[in-house]
């Protein structure tokens, strides 16, 4: 009977992630668009500095808000119905992002990018689901398995310009406008495919066993994992490891765009440069995943950190250089990748069971808002200094996780 419960869960867990790889590559084309198209839109729309770096944070500040909700929503309701929800609403703001663009409106565009960040957040909470049914020996491969094929959509979705340079000449819509789109309709396909095909429900079939227990409210959700984290050093160094990394990352990536087209590069060099920068979060993930699974989760974490230290210094050191600019993205993205891998399935692993879903949903919450305040402040900074100044900065932002890392060895 053990045998054959078994079996069961292994055929669940792999119909699972098969859903999610082929919703995360569906998904995040559409939010792929944002980092670069939407931070270009945001200055042609607002032409003017100040609106244009908080309308650039705007999807990152609306991941933010929409994690924890969402996360909530997956304690009551399940996996299904809330990465659904997710993709669905980053939908609506992705088409409310195409009048915006074709008739430059400034208060639908930030609707727009705070909506779509739905689409960033849910992209976060898929990884978590990846590990709801997998055995603790993979649970760190599961995780950076739906990480690493985000390198598909991701890459591809910053480069929506050009096919919709391609729409646009039979629409009539403006290249920002098709491009969005294209996006939504992307963004509305991963809802739908996660609505019909993930049953059973991964995160409700796990509880399955220990779910006699009444699941707690929210708000004593919330206190439970405040109280977590000051008592839990494994909570915490997880939860510092992926703010850190979500704010250096977000910095840095969110200011090249603009950085690029000062030095006089085009639209098309501006997604080329993103989608190095993205494919350097996700090519390597499986490496993290495995390095997690078989050398715990601080070796990942210190490769993670000597990466961005070396990203960082090619960025301040030939900051006039644009392929050194690329090869700093490209580390920037690979730094993350490693940081957040490692300190996502530390995270996960040490929250209770019961808590994990809304607990995964506030981390990543309060990752999208601390990149969300990085990327805030990164444009005054770039404005009043240099970008070769902001990645000093963004160095000094490193030195709290190491210290925390070195004290805990």
């Amino acid at each position: 009977m053990g045998s054959n419960s078994e079996s069961a869960m292994q055929n669940f867990q792999r119909r699972t992630m098969i859903v999610l790889l082929v919703t995360q590559i569906v998904g995040t084309i559409g939010v792929g668009a944002a980092p670069s198209l939407g931070i270009l839109l945001a200055s042609e729309v607002t032409q003017n500095e100040a609106w244009a770096g908080l309308a650039r944070t705007a999807s990152t500040l609306g991941a933010a808000l929409l994690g924890i909700p969402l996360g909530n929503l997956a304690a009551r309701k399940g996996r299904r119905v809330a990465l659904s929800s997710g993709w669905l609403i980053g939908a609506i703001g992705s088409a409310i992002l195409v009048p915006a663009a074709q008739f430059s409106l400034t208060v639908p565009l930030f609707a727009g990018l705070l909506l779509i960040g739905s689409g960033s957040a849910v992209s976060l909470q898929s990884r978590f689901a990846a590990t709801d049914l997998a055995s603790p020996q993979r649970k760190g491969r599961s995780l950076s398995l739906v990480v690493w094929v985000g390198t598909i959509g991701s890459v591809l979705g910053p480069n929506l310009g050009v096919p919709g340079r391609v729409v646009g000449t039979h629409t009539g819509l403006t290249v920002y406008a098709s491009a969005f789109l294209i996006a939504a309709a992307c963004l509305g396909l991963a809802s739908l495919l996660i609505f019909v095909l993930l049953r059973p429900d991964p995160l409700l079939t796990a509880r399955a066993g220990t779910a006699a227990a009444e699941q707690p409210r929210p708000k004593h959700r919330i206190r439970v994992l405040t109280s977590g984290l000051r008592t839990s050093t494994r909570q915490r160094q997880g939860m510092l490891a992926i703010l850190t990394a979500q704010a250096i990352m977000v910095a840095i990536m969110t200011m090249t765009p603009v950085h690029v087209v000062h030095h006089g590069g085009t639209i098309e060099l501006v997604g080329i440069t993103i989608s190095m920068h993205i494919l350097g979060m996700y090519l390597l993930a499986p490496v993290a995943g495995w390095m997690v699974d078989r050398f715990g989760y601080h070796a990942p974490m210190f490769v993670g950190i000597a990466i961005l230290t070396a990203s960082l210094l090619i960025g301040a050191i030939y900051p006039d250089y644009m392929p050194a600019i690329v090869a700093s993205l490209i580390l920037l993205g690979l730094g993350w990748s490693f940081m957040n891998v490692a300190g996502s399935a530390l995270f996960a692993t040490a929250v209770e069971p019961d808590l994990r879903a809304s607990a995964q949903g506030g981390v990543d919450a309060m990752a999208n808002l601390s990149g969300a305040i990085a990327a805030f402040i990164a444009g005054p900074l770039l404005a009043v200094s240099s970008f070769a100044a902001l990645c000093l900065i963004a160095l000094a932002v490193l030195v709290p996780v190491t210290v925390s890392l070195v004290r805990r060895r």
